[in-house]
């Protein structure tokens, strides 16, 4: 399985000069709890609503500030076809948790999460279970 099969294709996404009030609405109604800020498809930055809540001690009108004034800039990102365990390295690696995935283009092909991760490892996990108890009868967990 590589990266590109983990995470939602659809990503939300929106671009620099957009208002943090804009962008927090649609964290709200798509129930996530980020975004991608791109320029010609390809990832610049990510918002994240971390970084929403903490703008609000920098700025007098926190709903008119620009996404790209709070937005952490050139996000790690990762291939699509990666294996799932470059997550975990970017992770270890970065302290991040979130990634936007591009493709041979650099362009924004979905976005893979430390979520996505740990869902996909319990689900191979269980198949492994289901071996287990298919190959000793006797196993009882």
């Amino acid at each position: 399985m590589s990266v590109g099969k983990l995470g939602p294709q659809d990503v939300v996404t929106t671009s620099p000069d957009s208002q943090l009030e804009e962008v927090t609405q649609r964290l709200e109604a798509e129930n996530v709890g980020s975004v991608i800020v791109t320029e010609n498809d390809e990832p610049i930055g990510m918002l994240t609503d971390r970084d929403a809540a903490l703008a609000i001690h920098d700025h007098d009108d926190v709903g008119s500030v620009s996404v790209a004034d709070v937005m952490t800039e050139r996000p790690v990102t990762v291939h699509e076809d990666d294996d799932p365990v470059t997550i975990s390295e970017a992770i270890r690696d970065n302290n991040v948790r979130r990634f936007p995935i591009v493709d041979d283009d650099g362009e924004l092909a979905g976005v893979a999460t430390l979520d996505d991760l740990v869902a996909t490892i319990g689900e191979q996990l269980d198949n492994v279970a289901d071996t287990i108890e298919a190959q000793s009868p006797d196993y009882s967990p």
